[in-house]
């Protein structure tokens, strides 16, 4: 039986930096720009993906797992280079693509509303990526589409838990990081990995983080970093971001389990949040406010 673990990230030791140095050298990053010509409207990806491993691919030696990156509300598609890094060392091609565009009206909350109003924000994110991963494959058709994995931040993270809801097939993995408006899906059909805060103003809605028992059920891993929510992205404190590369490099691996800290969630202390300094408010923007996210 899968069982959901609930981490203290702030304690986790974990020896990260080496690998990620020694393979970011190999990693290509590739900004493309498609057209979508039915709603008028440009889709900007970031495709990373080993060097090796693309080479691999285009003759015909291997099919690259695809992963989808999906970014937080003001939050560009490129500030998510440590979790596409991840990926990429991993030999996925991670698509990091940018659903927001200056036209689009801003993000806002209805209160009493469906995902507070949200849906057709979620609902742009999915066509969004399908027509992403149809362009894509007449670039890269030696990738795997049909088995994704999902990755979002903040509404980036609603994204991907409502892509996983609407196209559960197409979903092998899904990985968030303070999603908090779309529910965790609990029917096991796939691994869940997520990244909480802790955070006085970005709380989840009820119902959003199943409760112990259901995670437990579900194969549901639930991380409590202790970080704030806007620390999420590149942006955040370099401590955060390795100790989060660190337990989604592990996550990926199928014949290893994350091994539980505790098992029950804690929250730190103030105090001993700053001696980590996992939490400290470094890479904030003024732009991330309350009723935005």
């Amino acid at each position: 039986m899968k069982r959901g673990i609930i981490i203290l990230l702030s304690v986790c030791v974990l020896t990260t930096a080496a690998y990620f140095t020694a393979s970011k050298w190999a990693i290509r990053h590739e900004t493309l720009t498609f057209f979508d010509k039915a709603r008028n409207r440009p889709i900007e990806v970031d495709v990373a993906v080993r060097r090796d491993k693309e080479m691999q691919a285009n003759a015909g030696m291997l099919t690259l797992p695809v992963a989808i990156l999906n970014h937080g509300n003001t939050v560009k598609f490129t500030e998510y280079s440590f979790l596409a890094n991840v990926f990429a060392a991993r030999g996925y091609m991670a698509i990091s693509i940018q659903h927001d565009l200056d036209s689009d009206a801003p993000l806002v909350t209805k209160v009493g509303e469906l995902y507070v109003g949200r849906l057709p924000v979620y609902q742009r994110g999915v066509e969004n990526i399908m027509f992403a991963v149809e362009q894509l494959k007449k670039i890269q058709p030696n990738s795997d589409y049909d088995h994704l994995t999902m990755v979002g931040h903040s509404n980036g993270g609603d994204i991907s838990m409502y892509f996983a809801k609407m196209h559960p097939d197409e979903v092998k993995k899904v990985v968030t990081l303070d999603n908090l408006r779309v529910p965790f899906m609990t029917d096991g059909k796939f691994k869940i990995l997520s990244f909480r805060s802790q955070d006085a103003v970005f709380k989840p809605d009820p119902g959003v983080v199943p409760d112990d028992d259901t995670c437990e059920k579900a194969g549901i891993t639930v991380v409590n970093t202790g970080a704030q929510h806007t620390d999420m992205s590149d942006r955040g404190p370099d401590l955060l971001k390795s100790k989060i590369q660190g337990l989604l490099d592990k996550f990926l691996d199928d014949d290893s389990a994350l091994a539980p800290v505790n098992s029950k969630p804690k929250i730190l202390e103030p105090a001993a949040q700053q001696q980590s300094n996992v939490s400290e408010p470094q890479g904030k923007v003024a732009q991330y406010t309350p009723s935005v996210n």
